[in-house]
């Protein structure tokens, strides 16, 4: 069995799931862990509740960047916007690829999701050369179209000027990194 990266106390779940303890690799914010010579994960802050229902964050919250010789990929996860995009960007400069949230949104969640008019900030701050969005285009959970994300990304794309990668539902696309 591989090796599992998570943030705090996430691993007590892995465990449950029949994951061997020494497998099991948990991080706080600004903790990295080498998995070789050649790739190091960042574990870095990102903005949203763990847990569900009465059980409420106990675990962090985590976003994920992976670093190789070559390439820095930045994993978003499900994150509102706040100033640690600015601050990782800072951090990390010449990110190569970066995967952000966009979609499920409502105002009133603002604090744990992305908003419409914030993508486009949150890729600027962090500087990112490309990008592609998830968390879109599956299910209803906000109040908003399936497809309004999609079109709030082409208005960031315009506004901001971003390289973003826009694939078709489905479509198996091999990325472009520095090889």
């Amino acid at each position: 069995m591989v090796n599992v990266v998570c943030p705090l106390g996430v691993g007590a779940h892995f465990e449950r799931w029949g994951y061997d303890a020494d497998k099991l690799i948990e991080m706080d914010w600004y903790e990295d862990y080498k998995t070789s010579d050649s790739m190091t994960i960042h574990c870095l802050p990102a903005r949203h509740f763990s847990g569900r229902m009465l059980n409420r964050n106990n675990t962090l919250w985590a976003s994920f960047l992976f670093e190789t010789s070559k390439n820095k990929i930045f994993i978003g996860g499900d994150s509102g916007y706040g100033p640690h995009f600015k601050e990782i960007g800072k951090m990390y400069p010449d990110i190569d690829l970066a995967i952000l949230e966009n979609g499920q949104y409502n105002k009133q969640w603002q604090y744990i999701h992305t908003l419409p008019d914030q993508l486009g900030k949150e890729a600027v701050e962090l500087n990112a050369k490309q990008i592609i969005t998830v968390h879109h285009s599956k299910y209803a959970l906000a109040y908003h179209s399936w497809d309004e994300p999609l079109k709030n990304e082409i208005s960031a794309r315009d506004k901001y000027n971003l390289n973003l990668l826009i694939f078709q539902l489905g479509e198996v696309n091999e990325l472009n990194l520095n090889q």
